[in-house]
C-alpha cells in the first residue's frame, strides 16, 4: 500500500514537527506533500530519519521565507497537488489547510490536527491582526472560513491532539474527532529532585504566548524567572522586566533541559491547543502553574503536578503563586504522570487507530 504524508509547511523543528517524526517511525512514506520546504537540512533528518521521502512544494516556494504574505492563497495550492491514484494511504498533519489535500476515489485519508487550524482567520482572541488589518481583511476572511469548512470535509477520518482541539472541530466544522495526544519525548527529560529558587518558561515571544503578563506579574513578586525564547516581543519585554527576570539567548538543547529541570516550576500564560514543552517540565518532576483553559488543562493536575490561574491577569498568576508556595509536591508523582503522554504511547495509539481504518476500509 503506498502512502503518502502531507503537511502544511516544513520550516522549523518543533511540537509538530515530532509528530512528523513519530509517525515516519511507524509509516513507510513515499512522498511528502507540502506547500513550502525551507527547513535545514539537519531537522529535515530529524522528520524523516534519512528515509528516501520524496518532497513535492507547491509553487509558493519561489516565495522562501516570505511565503505567509500569501496566506489567502494557500487552500488554492493545497488543492493543486497532482495526487497519483496510486497513493492508497494519506496521512495529512495540519495546523493550518493539509487537510484540504484532495483525494481520489479509493483512496483513504487520515488527518492528524495538531492544532485549531487556521487560527488566524478564526481569531476569537484578536491577537493575529490589528483592528485596522481586521476590517480590510474581514471579506477575505469571511471568504477562507467558508473554504475551510468545505475544506475540513475532505479527511475520511479527523484525530485531534487533545479534547480543547476535539471541542474545536466539532464547534468549528459540526465534525466528530478522535483525541491521541502528540508524542513527548520523556525517556529525554529525567527526573531531578534536587530544584533551585527559580522559575522557568520557555515559549516564542509572541503575543498570543502572554508572557507579558508574566513579566508583570514576577516584577511584583519579585521571584526569580528565566524566560527562554526568542521572538517579536523580546525586546519590549527585556526593556520592562525588573533585575530578578533573566533573559537566555540561544541555549543548546541540554541546557534548556537542566534549566528547566531544576526550576521550582514551570510558569504559562498562554492557550495552547495540547502544549508539550509544561509535559516534557513535568517529566522532570518539575511542577507547572498554568492557564487553566486549552491543552494544560488536560495534562496538569491541580495541586498535583501543579496550579492553575483561571484569568490571563497578573493577579490571577499572583494568586497563583500563592496558592503554589504552600504545596508540598511529590516530584516523581509529577514525573510518573508526565509518561503517559510518552512516545511510546503515540505510537501504539496511532498504529492501532490507523490499521483499524484501513481494516475497516478494506472489508
Amino acid at each position: 500500500m503506498k502512502k503518502i504524508l502531507v503537511v502544511d509547511w516544513l520550516e522549523k523543528y518543533g511540537g509538530a514537527e515530532r509528530v512528523l517524526t513519530a509517525l515516519n517511525r511507524q509509516f513507510d512514506f513515499e512522498k511528502c506533500y507540502t506547500l513550502i520546504n525551507i527547513m535545514s537540512n539537519n531537522d529535515l533528518t530529524k522528520v524523516f530519519l534519512n528515509k528516501n521521502v520524496q518532497i513535492i512544494e507547491s509553487n509558493l516556494k519561489f516565495l522562501k521565507s516570505n511565503f505567509r504574505y500569501l496566506f489567502f492563497l494557500f487552500p488554492y495550492f493545497i488543492s493543486k497537488f497532482e495526487n497519483d491514484k496510486e497513493n492508497k494511504l494519506i496521512i495529512s498533519s495540519s495546523f493550518s489547510v493539509a487537510k484540504g489535500f484532495k483525494k481520489k476515489t479509493g483512496q483513504l485519508h487520515i488527518c492528524y490536527y495538531q492544532a485549531r487550524n487556521q487560527r488566524y482567520i478564526w481569531d476569537n482572541e484578536k491577537i493575529y491582526f490589528f483592528n485596522w488589518q481586521r476590517l480590510i481583511l474581514a471579506p477575505i476572511l469571511n471568504i477562507l472560513r467558508r473554504i475551510d469548512i468545505k475544506h475540513s470535509k475532505r479527511p475520511d477520518y479527523i484525530i485531534a491532539n487533545s479534547h480543547f482541539v476535539k471541542n474545536w472541530i466539532k464547534k468549528t466544522y459540526n465534525l466528530d474527532s478522535t483525541v491521541i495526544y502528540p508524542p513527548v519525548d520523556t525517556s529525554l527529560f529525567k527526573l531531578e529532585k534536587n530544584k533551585k529558587d527559580y522559575f522557568i518558561t520557555t515559549a516564542r515571544l509572541e503575543p498570543y504566548k502572554r508572557v507579558d503578563l508574566l513579566v508583570k506579574a514576577f516584577n511584583q513578586s519579585k521571584d526569580t524567572l528565566y524566560i527562554v525564547g526568542d521572538g517579536s516581543m523580546k525586546s519590549r519585554l527585556e526593556s520592562t522586566s525588573d533585575s530578578n527576570i533573566k533573559f537566555f539567548d540561544f541555549l543548546e538543547p541540554d541546557e534548556v533541559k537542566q534549566l528547566v529541570s531544576k526550576a521550582k516550576a514551570f510558569v504559562h500564560a498562554g492557550i495552547e491547543d495540547f502544549g508539550i514543552a509544561p509535559v516534557e517540565a513535568q517529566s522532570t518532576g518539575t511542577p507547572v502553574i498554568a492557564y487553566n483553559k486549552g491543552g494544560l488543562s488536560e495534562t496538569v493536575v491541580e495541586g498535583k503536578t501543579g496550579v492553575f490561574f483561571n484569568s490571563q491577569s497578573v493577579e490571577a498568576i499572583l494568586e497563583a503563586l500563592t496558592r503554589f508556595k504552600k504545596i508540598e509536591f511529590d516530584y516523581e508523582f509529577i514525573s510518573m504522570h508526565a509518561a503517559q503522554f510518552s512516545e511510546k504511547n503515540f505510537a501504539t495509539n496511532i498504529r492501532n487507530y490507523i490499521d483499524s481504518k484501513i481494516k475497516e476500509k478494506v472489508s
